[in-house]
């Protein structure tokens, strides 16, 4: 199974033609270049590919994208809101390196707790990031700004982080 990576929302129509915007967080500005499939999810984990005729850079968080089979204003309508998905390798290509969302993935470790978990999830806020990690089970919004940031180890896939105290034990106790 393909893993999927959300890259950001459809958001609105644009014209008669069943063209959409995507708001994305990919750090760049992208015209999606080589991708041609894109996957919305329908239900929980069930991703369904969406084939791409044209992309139009708007600007730097912004695409006007031409969907397959996606002909009208009300056809483009029934797809929204809806969460855009790239598949890993996708995914991989499109994200700039400094984009907070290329974090998906890599491991998170505490200087005082060590290994925490895996980023699930990056939820991008005006003055901070937030990454979505389970620890022992137990969902856990971790911030990473520039008094826990450390450092990012992209080659081994790694956030290190110096958290304050206490806020492991939110999630812990």
């Amino acid at each position: 199974m393909s893993n999927y990576f959300s890259i950001g929302k459809l958001a609105s129509a644009h014209g008669l033609q069943g063209d959409l915007v995507l708001r994305h967080s990919l750090g760049k500005r992208s015209a999606l270049k080589g991708v041609t499939v894109i996957f919305l999810e329908e239900r929980k984990n069930s991703f369904i590919p969406y084939f791409i005729q044209q992309v139009t850079v708007k600007d730097t968080e912004s695409v006007y994208i031409k969907l397959e089979g996606i002909d009208t204003k009300e056809a483009a309508h029934k797809l929204m809101p809806a969460q855009v998905y790239l598949q890993e390798e996708d995914f991989k290509q499109q994200t700039a390196s400094s984009a907070p969302l290329a974090l998906l993935g890599f491991a998170v470790e505490d200087q005082q707790y060590g290994p925490l978990g895996t980023i699930e999830e990056v939820i991008e806020m005006p003055m901070q990031v937030l990454v979505k990690v389970f620890i022992k089970g137990k969902e856990a919004l971790l911030p990473v700004n520039e008094q826990s940031l450390v450092k990012v180890d992209k080659k081994n896939q790694t956030v290190h982080l110096n958290l304050p105290d206490g806020l492991i034990e939110l999630y812990t106790g």
